[in-house]
């Protein structure tokens, strides 16, 4: 097979095969050239030492030269060159205790995950394929280089990754290495939240993210995110569900675009059911207050898995609103832009028909056509760039004081008490109308404008 690759890798490759030394591309962006993909970046590994690296290229990094990794710069590139090596004990079931530089790419590829990221190539000898790398990618198989239980108990992220490229790659995990991992997930308990965020995240925007159901029946979301394990065992006995609450929440990640905040809106917009279940008397189950709950839950999940700012306030709010029902008219969706924020409510066009796919078919038709009619209203709304928020007002607080009205709560009462007519009626949104309100609410009470 021949790749073709960056004339920068090439030029790296080539300098150190001029000076004498192996070296080859290596890793994960060998295993994408192999399945038609473009690598995001490029690794290089090598025969040569650290220093002899640093020696023959003018520009470098020592990114992690206890490890053997030197990053080569190539104009405003960055390529990490990495020796040949051999792995010593692993210590917090994350990283080697020490390396061994090895004259071997044999044994350096033996260190590596499994068998697709484990081949090597370069322009003169090819592909370089010791442990069955490219009889996996045909048979559409993840499977462990050497001993499954060696490898996870080096590296316990290794299982949530096993599981990631599953789902990223359509693969079956192989039974050898699902078992160890059904044996070894208690160990994912060592590694940090950030790495296994990381993780998260490419699995649930992958092209499966359903595939989350592995990591439930092999055992790793009872290491990370035990609150879903909840949901796969609670039951909905319900005409609008078919599925369990997990199963539900799985089909209905499915059915929004592969972006993270919906595909985590996704995941998270049912949480809270299995501790709001409920059983009325003909045995039908009900959930009132879920979202709520969900919504606390979910902001202590991404706390807890180390979430930015942005990602757990647009996620929560995902989930506090992803039920909530919006009244159809104009003035029913213009409270509700405001109620939940300009930057959320399109969003939940996305995230209500993927509830609804996820249900039974039971009044599936009407509820599809609710949320069509709402969001022709919306895009109505929008066209006639109606008010929607303060920032919409014809007038503001400086007008109210340039009247008179002290400034502090009062402005703010008043202010609200505009907009929400404007909400109502949006044709009264004008400054001679808003000001008129104002002067007849400072002429009846000789109150400050605002007081109650």
């Amino acid at each position: 097979m021949q790749i073709r690759l960056p004339d920068r890798v090439n030029r790296i490759i080539g300098i150190l095969a001029a000076a004498g030394y192996e070296a080859y591309a290596v890793g994960g962006c060998v295993r994408d050239c192999v399945l038609g993909r473009t690598p995001s970046d490029w690794d290089i590994t090598t025969s040569a030492r650290p220093e002899e690296i640093k020696r023959l290229f003018a520009r470098t990094v020592d990114t992690g030269i206890k490890h053997g990794t030197v990053t080569v710069l190539m104009g405003k590139e960055g390529f990490e060159v990495t020796t040949y090596r051999i792995d010593g004990t692993y210590e917090d079931g994350r990283h080697p205790k020490s390396v061994t530089f090895t004259a071997s790419l044999e044994e350096d590829l033996r260190r590596r995950d499994f068998t697709i990221n484990a081949m090597a190539y370069n322009d003169g000898s090819g592909l370089i394929d010791c442990f069955g790398g490219m009889q996996d990618i045909e048979r559409g198989v993840i499977r462990c280089v050497g001993d499954a239980g060696e490898r996870f108990t080096e590296d316990a992220l290794r299982m949530l990754r096993a599981v990631r490229f599953s789902a990223q790659l359509g693969y079956e995990i192989a039974e050898d290495t699902r078992e160890a991992i059904r044996r070894l997930a208690p160990n994912l308990q060592k590694i940090s939240a950030e790495r296994v965020q990381a993780e998260l995240v490419k699995l649930v925007t992958s092209p499966h993210p359903d595939y989350l159901r592995i990591a439930y029946e092999t055992g790793i979301t009872a290491q990370i995110l035990p609150e879903f394990d909840l949901c796969m065992q609670t039951a909905q006995n319900n005409p609008h569900h078919c599925y369990n609450v997990g199963e539900h929440i799985l089909h209905a990640m499915l059915a929004v675009p592969p972006d993270k905040m919906l595909r985590l809106g996704m995941l998270f917009h049912d949480i809270g059911k299995p501790q709001t279940r409920t059983v009325d008397a003909q045995g039908v189950t009900h959930n009132k207050g879920h979202a709520a709950v969900g919504e606390k839950m979910t902001r202590e999940i991404l706390r807890r898995l180390k979430f930015d700012n942005d990602t757990v306030d647009t996620v929560t709010k995902i989930v506090r609103y992803h039920d909530q029902e919006i009244a159809l008219t104009d003035s029913g969706v213009r409270r509700a832009v405001n109620r939940m924020g300009e930057d959320i409510f399109p969003l939940l066009f996305y995230v209500k028909r993927a509830d609804v796919s996820a249900q039974s078919g039971y009044h599936r038709e009407e509820k599809l056509q609710k949320i069509d009619y709402i969001e022709e209203l919306y895009r109505g709304v929008r066209q006639r760039k109606e008010c929607l928020n303060l920032r919409d007002l014809a007038v503001s607080g400086s007008d109210l004081i340039a009247l008179g009205i002290p400034a502090g709560r009062q402005i703010g009462a008043l202010l609200g008490e505009l907009l929400d007519l404007v909400l109502e009626d949006p044709g009264r949104n004008t400054r001679e109308e808003l000001l008129a309100i104002c002067r007849a609410r400072m002429a009846e009470s000789p109150e400050p404008a605002g007081r109650p």
